[in-house]
């Protein structure tokens, strides 16, 4: 059988320079990505061997204006071959930075360079796409990822200045629960890359207004912060605008989601912005926010609560009055259990990658994808390449207007979503759970 595994390794014999001429070839490029090994040290006691962009983790924040061609090299210095996913952006199947979809890997030790136009404007990241088994320090177990913020025609919004925060889980080893599933269970969760106390605090003056860009990285877990004497006035989910912007308590963000949310600093004092249960900020998950001339120990009020709702930020009203016909595509999630101790493998219409269907798109079509939970797991569902409209959730009625990438489906639930087929090429559709990747929770759809 053709494992994912191996799928990988025939894959990776392709390497080599992406869509350059010559000239583009020769001249510098706009930015430079090295892929190597590194030492991460979460605090002075915790320290794990892993890969990173650039020697830091997260990766560098790479700042794009929309429209406006970049040229990226991205050099291997690892031992395996890698590749690069742009998470967010319209780009050709060739450079989306997937194999599924025909992205060639990048050798060990081999350069590569891509030019491209970024677009849709937002808050994006970019991350590898490789395979990891049970090897907790490779592909989205280890520090591969970084901010990336695709500059609009306009500007975004009234705030004084942004920051960006990135979760992370790290270490551990796989367990097996009730169910008789092999599960990763974690060490240590880290806010950019270092535990509560070990790196420097977020400093803010009294009466800033700050957009703080918050992305999940983390291979597997969902995650809920918040920030005592402040609340979120969230704009954008994954990058998108909202319809109707509002203003939480708490965040929740499923692996690969983003939440972009403005706090006002009204509340003078040191406080500690982390993670709402408390087994996880105890495992290092939080952050200082100090005030200019505050001083003393941070401060942490426990919520009594876990409150998220993609609803909230739903228009009102039916927004979808094109008339355009919608194809339904129906995805059903379940698990097949090999036995106690193994594996099991996540299927998509009782099949698992590579042998799963390839629903073939015709360009200008609507398709709303049926997305039915089967498993008593939540899944973080994202579709490569485009953007979708969430469109049900569960029995409730329509929503309009909720763009993203990524939707958490919980479980034994159904979630609709609708999107266009504007960018042809081969489009992955996949569970952002690393184990699950890697298990075969993954599709492709192809055009016509």
């Amino acid at each position: 059988m053709l494992t994912r595994r191996r799928f990988t390794q025939l894959s990776s014999m392709a390497a080599g320079s992406m869509l350059l001429g010559s000239a583009a070839a020769a001249a510098a490029p706009d930015i430079t990505i090295e892929i190597a090994p590194y030492m991460l040290e979460a605090s002075p006691k915790h320290h794990f061997r892993t890969i990173a962009y650039n020697g830091q983790v997260p990766g560098p924040l790479l700042r794009m204006r929309q429209g406006q061609e970049q040229t990226v090299e991205v050099r291997n210095l690892t031992a395996d071959p890698e590749v690069l996913h742009w998470h967010g952006l319209f780009l050709p199947s060739q450079i989306d930075g997937a194999m599924e979809e025909g992205t060639p890997m990048i050798a060990p030790g081999a350069t590569v360079r891509y030019a491209f136009k970024p677009d849709p404007p937002g808050f994006r990241w970019f991350h590898t796409h490789t395979f990891a088994g049970k090897n907790l320090g490779k592909a989205q177990y280890g520090g591969q990822h970084g901010f990336l913020m695709i500059e609009s025609r306009e500007h975004a919004g009234n705030y004084d200045r942004e920051v960006f925060i990135g979760l992370h889980d790290w270490g551990g080893h796989f367990a097996g629960g009730d169910d008789g599933y092999m599960n990763p269970v974690y060490d240590v969760s880290t806010i950019n890359g270092k535990m509560l106390g070990a790196g420097d605090p977020v400093r803010v003056k009294q009466g800033e207004r700050v957009l703080i860009h918050v992305l999940n990285s983390s291979p597997t877990e969902v995650h809920w912060i918040a920030l005592p004497g402040h609340s979120f006035h969230v704009i954008s989910l994954d990058g998108n605008s909202v319809p109707r912007p509002q203003t939480v308590s708490m965040l929740r963000l499923a692996p690969a989601e983003r939440v972009s949310a403005v706090v006002e600093m009204n509340a003078p004092g040191v406080w500690v912005l982390g993670e709402v249960r408390k087994h996880v900020q105890e495992a290092g998950m939080g952050i200082v926010i100090e005030y200019a001339t505050a001083a003393g120990e941070p401060v942490w009020k426990q919520p009594d609560a876990l409150i998220w709702d993609y609803r909230q930020f739903s228009a009102l009203g039916n927004t979808n009055q094109s008339g355009d016909e919608v194809v339904r595509i129906a995805l059903d999630f379940d698990s097949k259990f090999q036995g106690h101790g193994n594996e099991e493998l996540w299927r998509i219409n009782g099949k698992s990658f590579p042998n799963t269907d390839e629903p073939i798109l015709k360009t200008g079509q609507r398709y709303r994808l049926v997305l039915r939970n089967l498993s008593a797991d939540d899944h973080p569902m994202h579709l490569h390449r485009h953007t979708f409209e969430v469109r049900k959730l569960g029995g409730a009625s329509e929503m309009n207007g909720l763009r993203k990438d990524v939707l958490l489906v919980p479980a034994r639930s159904t979630a609709e979503v609708e999107f266009v087929a504007d960018n042809p090429g081969r489009t992955l559709f996949h569970c952002h759970q690393q184990d699950h990747m890697d298990r075969g929770f993954m599709m492709v759809f192809r055009y016509a």
